[in-house]
Parts: C-alpha cells; sequence; structure tokens
C-alpha cells in the first residue's frame, strides 16, 4: 500500500496540484475541521458509497491518525482503486483546515 506524509501532501497542497482526499473520519471529528476539498465519507459509510469514487482516480485517505484510513485503503485497494494512506493522518497536519 502506498502512503505519504502529511509533509508530502501538504508539498502538493501548497503547489496547487489536484489532489483528491478522502476523509473518514465521523461527522463530530469533521466538526472539527477538514482538509480543504476533502471528500466525508465515514469508514463506516465506506463499502454502500464506494461508488462514488473513481476507479481511475488516485485519492488520498486520511482519518485522526492513520488506522481507519489504513483500513479504507486496503478494503479499496482490493477492490481496484489507487489509494494512498496519508500516514499520522490529521494529527499530522499542520495545513489549512475548513470548518
Amino acid at each position: 500500500m502506498k502512503t505519504m506524509t502529511a509533509e508530502e501532501v501538504l508539498e502538493k497542497f501548497d503547489a496547487n496540484e489536484q489532489l483528491n482526499i478522502v476523509d473518514v473520519r465521523e461527522d463530530a471529528e469533521v466538526a472539527n475541521g477538514i482538509i480543504p476539498g476533502a471528500i466525508h465519507i465515514p469508514l463506516g459509510q465506506l463499502e454502500e458509497r464506494k461508488g462514488e469514487l473513481s476507479k481511475d482516480t488516485a485519492y488520498i485517505f486520511v482519518c485522526h491518525a492513520g488506522g481507519r484510513s489504513y483500513q479504507a485503503c486496503t478494503y479499496l485497494e482490493s477492490e481496484g482503486y489507487d489509494v494512498t494512506n496519508l500516514e499520522g493522518g490529521m494529527s499530522a497536519w499542520e495545513g489549512e483546515l475548513e470548518f
């Protein structure tokens, strides 16, 4: 499974690269801030909502510390999706947030 550090993602974000970030945290966690432009799909809804994602698009998955996004990546990778796990999750993110 591919992984990226928060610093690597932030560099791409700051360079205005097209990023497809999926946040798998729960609603209450996302209320405290989400990476700008991220899609919110709670981990528990991922199986029923995976059709919202394209197998032709690369996604970066994030959660609080990296565990749930790792689970999401493992599942979606087995389904044929191009996924990368954000190491350390939002705990490691030092960039902007949307509320």
